[in-house]
Order: C-alpha cells, then sequence, then structure tokens
C-alpha cells in the first residue's frame, strides 16, 4: 500500500486542515481535511506537481483547482494514525475525485508559507532587532533554492523600504545620534524552511532595548497593511505619499516580475510574539499594475533655500546652493520660468523629488521645480 509522509502543515485550526507530504521517492502531496467525526481524522488525499503546489502556496490557485489538477487523476483517503513522522497509508478511490462529495467549495486559497517566530527566537539571541523573510519564487518548486539576482533585488527593494520607512518616522522626532540606524545585515543567509533569510540591524540598540530599526518596521508594517485590500490601496497608500509609498511600488513590481511573493516576520527582543507581514504573489501582481498607474503617489514635496548657483534656459536646469551643499534639478515640461532669476539671489524652491530604480538595483533621484519664491 502507498505511504506519504507529513511534511508541511499548510492550514491549521484546532489540527491540521491542511498538509503537504511527501512519498518515499519524494512525490508530491496535498492532503485536505474532509471528515474528524469520533476523534479520527479523515483526508482527501492528491498528488500534485511541483509547480502546481507552488502556484497554491502562492494564492494564484485555490485547493479545489490544485486538488483537480493531480496529474493522473487518482486520489486517496487517509487516516493518519500517531505523530507526523509515522508513515501515512493512503487507500486508492476508484470514483472520479470531481464526483464526490470530497472536493473543497470554490475559492480557498492558501496566501503564502506560515511563518513561525524564528525572527524572535533571534532577536532574544542576539539581543538586536531582527528581520527574517521568505520568498516564493519559481525555482522554490525544484528545491531548496533562490536565483542570486531575485535574492540581491529582494534584500536592495527591503532595505530601500526600511530606510523610507525610517526617515518619514523621523522627519519629525528630534534629530538622534545615529542617521543610519535602518541599515541591517545579513546573518543567515537561508534559514531551513521555504528560502527565508534573517538579517539584523547593524546599529544595535541603546541602553534602553530601542532602536532606530524597530522604528522603521512599524511604519513598513502599516504601509503592508494600507495594500492588504487591493480595491482600497490607493487611497490608502497616499498615507505613506512620497519616496516611501514608491518603494513599495518598486519592491511588489519587483516581486511581480520574478513571479513571487513576500511574507516577512521581525521582532525586538522585549517582544512577546513576532510581528508579520507581507503580500501573496497574487496581490503583487495586481497591486503593482494598479499603483503604477497612480503617478502621483510616488513623489516626494521637497523644499530648498538658497543662493541661486546657475540657471540655464536651454536645458532648464538649475542649481541652488543651499546649507547642505548644491541642489541641482530640472523643469519639467514647461511648467515654470527661470526667467528673471539673479545668480547669487536667495530663493525657495518648492520641487518634487522622484526615485527610479534600474535593472541593477541603482536608486537615482531627480528633482523637478514646480515653484519659486523670494527666501
Amino acid at each position: 500500500m502507498k505511504t506519504i509522509l507529513h511534511t508541511a502543515t499548510l492550514l491549521y485550526y484546532d489540527g491540521a486542515q491542511i498538509f503537504e507530504g511527501r512519498d518515499l521517492i519524494g512525490g508530491h502531496y496535498v492532503a485536505t481535511l474532509i471528515d474528524d467525526a469520533n476523534g479520527a481524522d479523515t483526508y482527501a488525499v492528491v498528488g500534485v506537481s511541483p509547480e502546481s503546489l507552488r502556484r497554491f502556496r502562492s494564492g494564484l490557485i485555490d485547493l479545489k483547482s490544485l486538488m483537480l489538477e493531480t496529474p493522473d487523476e487518482q486520489w486517496y483517503i487517509a487516516q493518519p494514525e500517531g505523530d507526523e513522522d509515522v508513515p501515512i497509508r493512503l487507500k486508492p478511490k476508484t470514483s472520479p475525485l470531481a464526483e464526490s462529495d470530497c472536493l473543497p467549495d470554490d475559492g480557498l486559497v492558501l496566501y503564502d508559507d506560515s511563518i513561525d517566530d524564528l525572527a524572535l527566537t533571534e532577536a532574544r539571541v542576539r539581543g538586536n532587532v531582527v528581520f527574517e523573510f521568505s520568498v516564493n519564487p519559481p525555482e522554490t518548486a525544484r528545491g531548496h533554492r533562490v536565483r542570486a539576482g531575485t535574492l540581491a533585488g529582494i534584500l536592495s527593494h527591503i532595505q530601500r523600504m526600511v530606510k523610507y520607512s525610517y526617515q518619514r518616522e523621523m522627519s519629525d522626532r528630534p534629530a538622534r545620534l545615529y542617521k543610519d540606524e535602518y541599515l541591517m545585515d545579513v546573518v543567515i543567509p537561508a534559514a531551513p524552511g521555504s528560502f527565508r533569510v534573517v538579517l539584523e540591524a547593524a546599529t544595535p540598540p541603546d541602553m534602553f532595548g530601542s532602536g532606530g530599526l524597530a522604528i522603521a518596521m512599524k511604519r513598513m508594517d502599516e504601509v503592508f497593511e494600507s495594500v492588504a485590500d487591493p480595491r482600497k490601496a490607493v487611497e490608502r497608500l497616499r498615507d505613506h505619499k512620497g519616496h516611501l509609498a514608491k518603494s513599495c511600488i518598486n519592491l511588489l513590481g519587483f516581486l511581480s516580475n520574478v513571479g513571487a511573493g513576500l511574507r516577512y516576520s521581525w521582532a525586538e527582543p522585549s517582544l512577546t510574539a513576532a510581528k508579520h507581514g507581507g503580500v501573496s504573489q497574487a496581490d503583487a501582481e495586481n497591486l503593482s499594475r494598479i499603483l503604477s498607474e497612480v503617478v502621483d503617489i510616488g513623489r516626494e514635496d521637497i523644499t530648498l533655500e538658497g543662493e541661486l548657483e546657475r540657471a540655464n534656459r536651454s536645458v532648464d536646469s538649475w542649481a541652488l546652493l543651499t546649507k547642505e551643499g548644491v541642489k541641482s534639478g530640472k523643469i519639467r515640461d514647461c511648467e515654470i520660468s527661470l526667467n528673471g532669476l539673479e545668480v547669487g539671489k536667495r530663493y525657495r524652491f518648492d520641487c518634487v523629488e522622484e526615485i527610479e530604480v534600474d535593472s541593477a538595483g541603482r536608486e537615482s533621484h531627480a528633482l523637478y521645480l514646480k515653484k519659486i519664491s523670494a527666501a
């Protein structure tokens, strides 16, 4: 009789509602609870391809579709006995699964791999703020792996989003001693489980246990909560308008391009449970399409004051000498004129700053002048 071993619980509620199993030669199976009468859990079990399983775990197909995609149309009934390391016997069924009453309802979607409290465990061991994330691009269907470019891109986009979360939080707070508290170091490049990466704050918490990275994480949680409902994402993301919103949009676009969802958790040593967030592959694709059409949401309002360094009307460029140094920018579509400006005179320039990220992950900033007034 064919047997499988329980390898992962995909949905848990007072017991395993859905779990993944493997047979002796590595075949993949999914089992869904159909009866729990008299204390005996009974499951309908089907063989699935690694790619179909990945798509289910990414929220791209529902459980019913996954079960009906079984390659050989064979399905089984199973009643596990004992612990998860005890082989589970499969009893083959001869009637078609599609005609049985063992299929789940339409729309039961598992958005992503569940995340345990690895972040909290590491935070307490390291005495530091820890952030961990998991990704599930197509290559994870073939084992514990991820493309180098995919990993590098996600790390870059996450660090950028944390940076702008930190800057937004600190914009109305007293200046802190450290200006780079948002920086993170990779400490576990591939943790056990689905492909997971663990990072910790490059700047340890201060003597009171408070760290700037935690400040950034709380804001990033709010951003992910704002896009949890794609129908309201545009309206809610406007609360984070500017570079923070743009960094989120860029991350969603990257996830959409590589075909992956993202789940993360973070913790401080003092927390009793890790904080979780993320987005499924299906929602990343949908949100990227929706948000990319809202051109103003990623623009940051910037005000500069200083002496005019130069004004070139032929190419609509300008430069202002501020206390932070020379800041330069352009005029877009003749929105404003540089006529009459005097080099060396003080002005106030109201601008919008936009950021773009190229295929290599390099970030560039561009300032566009919107209004000129005397300083």
